[in-house]
Order: structure tokens, then sequence, then C-alpha cells
């Protein structure tokens, strides 16, 4: 039961053995439309709005001096995680947002990448920052030390988050689904409502994760200014 169960995140195929559902994670651009490309279209209007908006916040939270152009990290990194997050929606395709492979690479990088920065750049900002202002000296040392486990377990806690809330939904799903086998009609409507209700929500939850993400990473960027 529980092998059946999981089995909807494995990464592994029975061609070769060799993970080609990965290769979901680069379909996303074949749901892109067609007309898309072709300027002016609803499409184009849609996404560029989005882009517009996620610009003007991501902007805010940096700052004055964050730099120029970064927002389009963070915008990027929205839009890659809600297509994948979409795409495990849909039947038979793998959900690369449910493995810790994908979205702690994803976080590991970005992290790293704002310590080398801000160790490299602004050493002594690194170092005020883990004092807060206003500590007594006999609990400096504690907060140093308070600081530094919370600054490092950042990368886990946003790659735990999106991981488990991919797998929670998928496998409330997968439950009822299995559930449905043996019910009579007039349940199996009832089911077939819920599970449409939670579809709807597992799709508010793809674009709240998202969104998560990509706030929490621009807020951990700000700081490294």
């Amino acid at each position: 039961m529980m092998n059946n169960l999981f089995s909807i995140f494995d990464p592994s195929t029975n061609l070769f053995n060799l993970p080609f559902n990965w290769i979901s994670t680069f379909i996303g651009m074949l749901f892109i439309p067609l007309s898309f490309w072709f300027f002016p279209n609803r499409h184009y209007l849609l996404w560029n709005f989005i882009s517009n908006k996620l610009h003007n916040e991501f902007k805010t939270l940096l700052g004055p001096n964050g730099i120029n152009g970064s927002t389009l990290i963070f915008i990027s990194l929205f839009f890659f995680i809600l297509f994948n997050n979409f795409l495990g929606l849909f039947p038979y395709i793998f959900t690369s947002t449910s493995h810790l492979n994908m979205s702690l690479s994803l976080s590991l990088t970005l992290w790293l990448s704002f310590m080398i920065y801000g160790w490299l750049n602004n050493t002594q900002h690194m170092f005020i920052h883990m004092i807060p202002q206003g500590t007594p000296t006999i609990l400096m040392p504690f907060m140093v030390l308070i600081e530094t486990i919370s600054n490092i377990i950042r990368p886990g806690t946003l790659a735990v988050r999106l991981t488990a809330n991919m797998i929670a939904g998928h496998l409330l799903l997968t439950l009822l689904s299995n559930t449905g086998i043996n019910m009579p009609n007039y349940l199996l409507i009832i089911l077939i409502s819920i599970q449409i209700l939670l579809l709807i929500l597992e799709s508010a939850v793809a674009i709240i994760q998202s969104y998560v993400i990509s706030i929490l990473s621009t807020l951990y960027s700000s700081e490294v200014n």
C-alpha cells in the first residue's frame, strides 16, 4: 500500500531504469500558447502585468541598495516554481518540486550566492546583523550562535516548506482516489466533488508556495546589502 502510494513521487521510469521523469521540469515551455509570442495579445499582457507587479514588490523589499536587474532572478524563480507546481496537478506528469533534489538545489544555490556576496563585499554589515541592536553584552555570544544557526537552516526550511506542501496535497488526492474503487455511485459523486475542491485548493497552494519562496529569497537577499 505505502509503496504504491508513494510511487507517484518516484523519479525513475521503467525504461532502462533512467530518471526520464525529470524532463517534466522543462516541458512547461510547451504549455505556453503560440499567441504569447505575438504582440499585442492577452497572454503577453497578463504575463507582463504579473511580472511588473512582482518587480515592484521585490524592488520595495530589496530597498534602495538593491542592484538593478536583481528582481529578474526572483521573478524567474517565481515562474519556474509556479510552472512545475501546476504541471504536477496534471495526470501522469512528474512533480519535480515535490523532491528535495530540486527544491534544495534551488534554495541552497541562492543562499550560498547571497552569503558569498555578503561576506566578501559587506563583511562588517554581516557581523553587525548577527547581533540585534540593544542586545546586552552578556547575551551577545548566544545571539551570535542563534543567528548563525537560523541563517544556516534557511535553505533547508525553504526546500522543506515547498516539498512538504507539494507532497501533502498529492498524497491526499491519491488517498481519496484509491478509496473510490468500491464506493457506490451516490458516494462517488460526493468524492469527485471533494476532489475537485481539493484540486482548486492545490492550485491555490501552487501559486502561494511559489510566491512565498520568491518573497523569502528576496528578503534573504536584502539582508546582505
